[in-house]
């Protein structure tokens, strides 16, 4: 194929492929815990790492990691003791990472709009060698933690208090989702952009919540949508010379409309067979539900 014969493409379809595994994987969790929207808070955050590591001359993305941990450490203090003024603190944290992106990159000796946009909306043509390494290192980090912790994170996701009572650290688990959270957005920043990564962690899991409740298939589901959509969309924004990041999330959003068209029927479907095989003398609140919603939980 021809794409395959130029380097840059070769490092962005990596680059995407590592992207479509981890935002899936991350987001899964965020979806039980209903925080859908973290990932757009922490790419806001990363905006101020990508400014420092133009302003001090180091590897943005390695910045923009180490900025978005530490933003994705002060939200889950802010949510555990924030209480009243928690909504404010994060706002001022949000718009804080934004505006410190904007003036650090235009600062910098090398620094440009120009620069911050490839960032903000995704870039084919800018992941050199060296992104692709950040990517893949930090791309392994979080997939052992997803797959490797994934009863533990789905315990604490579904249910904090049981979890603490049975004995799980409950704290820890949340401040490692948070940090892992925060990794995947700066994974994707280079291909999807960090305001539009979010989409990608979360549309995913929804679209594979429409076929599926459990855990188990849900989480594979999801990372294969994210493979696919990543992949199609590097490959469109090539030959169509259309934005990577705004390409990649309209094919996920109409993956997701998509495969709600096709599980609507079946649920139909389903329920009324579950209530043909109810005994007559069963109350109808008895019944199991046939469905769920993309925001309800997914059972293991």
């Amino acid at each position: 194929m021809e794409i395959l014969t130029y380097d840059f493409m070769q490092r962005a379809l990596l680059a995407a492929v590592l992207v479509g595994i981890t935002a899936p994987a991350v987001g899964i969790y965020l979806v039980q815990r209903r925080q859908a929207l973290m990932g757009d808070g922490i790419g806001h955050v990363a905006m101020t790492g990508v400014g420092l590591g133009f302003l001090l001359s180091w590897s943005p993305v390695w910045m923009a990691t180490a900025v978005a941990i530490l933003g994705a450490v002060l939200m889950e203090l802010i949510r555990w003791y924030g209480k009243t003024r928690g909504d404010i603190a994060l706002a001022m944290l949000f718009y804080g990472g934004m505006a410190g992106g904007v003036m650090f990159i235009n600062l910098a000796p090398t620094g440009s709009n120009a620069n911050l946009t490839s960032y903000l909306f995704g870039s084919l043509s800018t992941v050199s060698e060296s992104d692709v390494t950040a990517i893949s290192v930090l791309a392994a980090f979080v997939v052992l933690v997803t797959l490797g912790l994934r009863r533990q994170l789905f315990a604490v996701s579904q249910d904090e208090e049981f979890a603490r009572v049975t004995g799980l650290p409950v704290r820890a688990l949340n401040l490692l989702t948070a940090i892992t959270a925060a990794v995947t957005v700066t994974v994707a920043m280079r291909v999807v952009g960090l305001l539009l990564v979010s989409a990608l962690m979360v549309v995913p899991v929804a679209a594979a919540q429409q076929l599926s409740r459990s855990f188990a298939a849900t989480f594979a589901i999801a990372v294969a949508i994210g493979v696919a959509v990543t992949i199609g969309g590097t490959v469109t924004s090539y030959y169509q010379d259309v934005p990577p990041g705004a390409t990649i999330v309209l094919l996920t959003i109409g993956a997701f409309i998509m495969l709600t068209v096709l599980a609507t029927p079946l649920a139909r479907r389903r329920a009324r067979a579950l209530a043909a095989a109810q005994p007559a003398g069963d109350p109808a609140e008895c019944a199991i539900p046939a469905t769920r919603g993309a925001g309800d939980g997914v059972g293991v």
